[in-house]
């Protein structure tokens, strides 16, 4: 039995890891969790049976305890992900970690090198490496069905919808409160780039910016939230009324009320961030942006992430010298196209749980590791994800900046930073 601890009981954490311990008890419990907001640390406490000295209203006082448990599971907001983290590690926890690791790209590599200080595994939440989908693209490169890899083409289609639900009312809509939209949404894109290529990068380049959802755009008649009267909210895909005046339990409904009835959800439109205008919100993070990449041994990406789209999903191309792979994740269909004439899709076998059975797949595979006492694997080494997210940083100096850059460079001038 592999003993847990949370910390954040967000609805990230609770619905996305923590139910594999509820339908799978004899592989994994959760023992303790750590939430200010008494009603989801109630809630979480209930469903995995956390008795009261199990119960604590912040990380700092689950950690200055003993070590309780074999991992943690940190699932806070992205500001609040270093300093858990660390301490946790030197608590002697093996660590769990939601992406990103850090908003910043020093606390980034201090807590890859702090794991490995520490001999303990640090797997951040890439849970679409773990999916049988890519798992399947992984192997038909590996077995070089398409020859050597050329070119790639990925789109992030975010969905009109989750962008204005996550990204402009939500958690993740401010830099500074939060991250940029390649580390809070696509640095699951970059790190699928970088594995699938099995390549470093060499130069990075990026273009992007708000576009769409700012005052600018507010339809005459608007108002600055949606109960407030405004002559526009029966006809606006946006409108709070039509996305949370419901009483369903389940994302993103949930996260706008704690509880599910009518009446908290209607005073939670009305007075929460998920009620205001889109239009008329403090958000500043890109709804549309571009990075391009050269890795070390020649192989160009393209990669496009935008709100605008009707369906919120993940596509690609991967162009060989033999042939190409085209893939839909949402669809689950893998179509492999030879320049010989030959043609398949596949389609991966779906697993249980979120992100196509990835969410489900990264929790065996910690289980796995501590159960078995194995040496760590790459994927645990928390040095694989910074990598990643180093490409997601490169990319955002460049935005900024208007430079291509060379990404050995910029990540030696961090390192450097950590040395001074």
């Amino acid at each position: 039995m592999i003993r847990a601890v949370l910390i954040g009981a967000g609805s990230r954490g609770t619905r996305a890891y923590a139910p594999y311990a509820l339908k799978h008890p004899h592989e994994l419990q959760f023992i303790a969790v750590a939430e200010p907001d008494k009603h989801r640390r109630l809630r979480f406490a209930k469903q995995h049976g956390i008795a009261g000295n199990g119960q604590y209203d912040s990380w700092e006082a689950l950690l200055d305890s003993p070590r309780l448990a074999d991992f943690a599971l940190i699932c806070t907001q992205d500001n609040d992900h270093y300093e858990p983290a660390m301490k946790a590690l030197r608590q002697g926890y093996h660590v769990m970690l939601e992406k990103p690791m850090s908003p910043r790209p020093d606390e980034t590599l201090k807590l890859a090198e702090e794991a490995e200080r520490q001999g303990k595994a640090l797997l951040v939440c890439h849970v679409l490496r773990y999916t049988p989908f890519f798992q399947t693209v992984k192997k038909l490169l590996s077995d070089n069905r398409i020859g050597s890899v050329v070119s790639i083409q990925w789109n992030e289609n975010v969905g009109y919808w989750h962008q204005a639900h996550s990204y402009v009312r939500g958690n993740w809509r401010n830099t500074q409160q939060s991250s940029p939209m390649l580390l809070a949404k696509c640095c699951h894109d970059l790190d699928l780039i970088q594995w699938l290529t099995g390549d470093d990068c060499r130069w990075i380049s990026s273009f992007g910016g708000l576009s769409y959802f700012n005052k600018e755009h507010a339809p005459e008649g608007s108002a600055e939230r949606c109960t407030d009267g405004c002559a526009v909210e029966m006809e606006c895909p946006y409108s709070a009324i039509k996305w949370y005046f419901n009483e369903k339990d389940e994302w993103p409904h949930n996260a706008v009320s704690p509880e599910s009835k009518l009446e908290q959800r209607w005073k939670a439109i009305k007075e929460g961030p998920y009620g205001r205008c889109v239009f008329r919100c403090d958000n500043d993070v890109v709804d549309h942006q571009v990075v391009t990449m050269q890795f070390q041994k020649g192989v160009t990406a393209a990669f496009t992430m935008t709100a605008f789209t009707q369906e919120s999903s993940r596509t690609f191309k991967i162009m060989g010298s033999e042939g190409e792979i085209r893939g839909h994740l949402e669809k689950n269909e893998i179509d492999l196209l030879l320049f010989s004439g030959q043609r398949e899709r596949i389609v991966p076998p779906r697993l249980e749980g979120g992100h196509s059975g990835g969410d489900y797949g990264m929790v065996r595979d910690i289980i796995q590791l501590l159960r078995d006492r194995e040496v760590l694997q790459e994927s645990s080494h928390g040095r694989v994800s910074a990598q990643s997210h180093m490409l997601a940083f490169a990319a955002e100096h460049s935005r900024m900046t208007g430079q291509t850059v060379v990404f050995e460079d910029y990540v030696r001038t961090i390192c450097e930073q950590l040395s001074n």
